[in-house]
């Protein structure tokens, strides 16, 4: 089965509550999401409010991906940037897959859908992104065509004594 992409859907009641069970699921399946386990639709609620005000504003846009269901199974965020000499490039924030469809290629078809859509942006040679150290991310990402860039050693904090380095990942657009 393969997914559907859609950039910029209309953000529903319905869209707005499956993305935050997205997000609480992968979260509690120890996804990289800004979380850790266990976590609450509730507490993740005031992040994805931010992102949506954000996309209100034009500075976010949300990539969902949908099975043949039509339900949402994977989306991520892509965010511009306001810095004058950063135009050229965007950040992608949010990268998730459910859980059960793990395995299966969608997050390489997510990251390639992402790619397509900053491609459709205007003057965007370039995608960022940061991912949690120690889970094995940064082999994946440059699976499909990130380079790191950069290293922040223990800038992430998962738990006490459970520090994580930050790893910075750019993907070129030709």
């Amino acid at each position: 089965m393969t997914l559907s992409f859609e950039l910029d859907p209309a953000v529903s009641p319905a869209l707005r509550d499956e993305v935050l069970s997205l997000w609480a699921d992968v979260s509690n399946a120890g996804g990289s999401v800004g979380f850790v386990p266990p976590v609450t639709t509730d507490e993740i609620r005031p992040e994805l409010v931010r992102h949506l005000v954000a996309m209100a504003e034009g500075r976010t846009r949300l990539l969902v991906g949908r099975d043949g269901t039509g339900a949402v199974v994977a989306t991520a965020f892509l965010t511009c940037n306001t810095h004058r000499l950063m135009r050229h490039w965007v950040w992608l924030y949010t990268v998730m897959v459910h859980p059960r469809h793990q395995g299966k290629g969608y997050g390489r078809d997510l990251l390639d859908a992402a790619a397509d859509a900053a491609r459709g942006l205007d003057g965007i040679e370039a995608i960022r992104l940061t991912c949690r150290g120690g889970l094995g991310l940064e082999r994946f990402y440059g699976s499909c065509g990130y380079k790191e860039v950069g290293r922040i050693p223990g800038a992430i904090r998962v738990a006490p004594g459970d520090d994580r380095d930050d790893v910075f990942m750019l993907l070129p657009l030709p």
